[in-house]
């Protein structure tokens, strides 16, 4: 494999693309003794419910140990969809059919109440719907393709078509893949820009966002309180909502991390390429994804200017620099046209797995919680956090199907992810064996 030692443009930056427009924000003015409501953590579920907690009437306070924002929520590919995920991921397998339907149905509504709230409350979020191609990795995965395309209609309503081998250029500019499916009731949005907006929305409603800010084990305090200590002093609290997804912690809600495995997802992002060279890879600018189970994600910016392109780069951690080198090597086997172009950023965050490959709410260890985005969580912890924070406002008619008693933990875990080498080595070995020879 070619080294690609010069791939690296002259301002190349270890952060994400997204921060160029819309950075993280740090607070540090100080705490509140004492109010309604403490949010742990400030990606979209934390402060979308804490926004609407605070239009209801109550006193909230957002808590992030670093950046306010500077969590998975602003890391990720911006990529939105509705029950997608659930069905294409196998999450739906050995559950209850009218529960399948539940979890089915949220997640659309979690589609459509993004698009809401960004059009009603007009967000700067570069929000744009432009369909998603999955790329058959291997000739069978074309057939499976196909199999999911129809669960998918059937179950989620989407429009799905297909496209053989000689036909996806269509779609993308390669003959990587082999054939593909498309879906047009998809999108991507700015994820800098979304959470930015997100911010100033719950400043105008009074929430108090606070940076560096560490909570630790809350406990039970007097009359129903929950104390909350933190790096910057301690906070009394009716609720506390934990909404740490794939940052969180064992010394801080173990028997969350117990159920929570973070996985790294790294990025890459090119220099501006020619108008006629983003128009050949992404024609319509569309997302993209494959069926490795190692798999591969890329979109353009929401400008069109770039190609962004995410992977696990190895078994192993490492460096975003030297992740840069190996997801370009990925990159350039899909599109050969390619090489030679330059990498202006490169950037890594956590994504929060769990064993039912679900999203979860509900009530541990004295607290609330939305958690368990497994890669899906633009759309679908918006809303789980807008959920909990009707629950807590007695609002629910019901209550959601995400949330449910039965959270099971990972065996032999306990909030060190020691065995995601052997999983990813065997992931890709399994690739390799479904197209051999590539």
């Amino acid at each position: 494999m070619p080294r690609f030692d010069d791939i690296y443009s002259a301002d190349f930056k270890e952060a994400p693309y997204w921060w160029d427009a819309a950075e993280p924000e740090t607070n540090l003015d100080p705490l509140p003794e004492r109010v309604d409501v403490v949010v742990v953590g400030s990606g979209y579920a934390g402060i979308n419910a804490a926004t609407h907690l605070a239009r209801g009437g109550r006193s909230v306070v957002v808590l992030d140990r670093d950046r306010l924002g500077s969590g998975c929520s602003t890391r990720s590919g911006g990529m939105v969809s509705s029950g997608q995920k659930l069905v294409v991921g196998g999450a739906i397998k050995g559950i209850d059919p009218a529960l399948i339907n539940r979890l089915i149905g949220e997640s659309n509504e979690s589609f459509e109440y993004l698009k809401m709230l960004i059009e009603t409350e007009n967000l700067d979020a570069g929000l744009k719907l432009t369909g998603r191609f999955f790329g058959a990795y291997a000739p069978d995965h074309y057939e499976t393709l196909k199999r999911h395309g129809a669960l998918l209609a059937e179950k989620t309503g989407v429009t799905v078509s297909f496209l053989e081998r000689e036909q996806q250029r269509a779609a993308i500019g390669s003959d990587f893949f082999h054939g593909g499916m498309l879906i047009d009731d998809y999108g991507g949005l700015h994820p800098g820009m979304y959470h930015r907006a997100l911010r100033e929305r719950a400043k105008a409603a009074g929430v108090m966002l606070r940076s560096h800010a560490r909570a630790g084990i809350v406990t039970d305090g007097l009359n129903g309180e929950k104390i909350v200590p933190t790096a910057r002093g301690t906070i009394r609290a009716r609720n506390v909502i934990v909404a740490t997804n794939g940052y969180t912690e064992a010394d801080q809600t173990p028997e969350l991390a117990r159920r929570l495995v973070p996985v790294k997802s790294y990025q890459i992002a090119t220099e501006p390429l020619p108008a006629n060279l983003m128009a050949e890879i992404i024609p319509q600018g569309r997302m993209l994804s494959d069926t490795r189970r190692d798999l591969i994600f890329s979109r353009p910016s929401t400008d069109g200017t770039r190609l962004l392109f995410g992977s696990r780069p190895g078994i192993f951690e490492m460096s975003e620099r030297q992740a840069a080198k190996r997801i370009y090597a990925r990159m350039v086997a899909i599109w050969p046209q390619l090489a030679g172009v330059k990498i202006t950023h490169s950037w890594v965050g956590s994504v929060a797995m769990t064993v039912d490959k679900l999203a979860h709410v509900g009530e541990r260890e004295g607290t609330d919680f939305a958690v368990g985005c497994n890669g899906n969580g633009v759309a679908l912890m918006t809303y789980l956090g807008y959920q909990t924070a009707r629950k807590i406002l007695g609002e629910q008619n019901m209550s959601s199907a995400f949330d449910r008693e039965k959270f099971t933990p990972v065996p032999l875990y306990s909030g060190k992810p020691w065995f995601l080498p052997a999983f990813t080595g065997w992931y890709r070995l399994r690739d390799f064996l479904d197209r051999p020879g590539r």
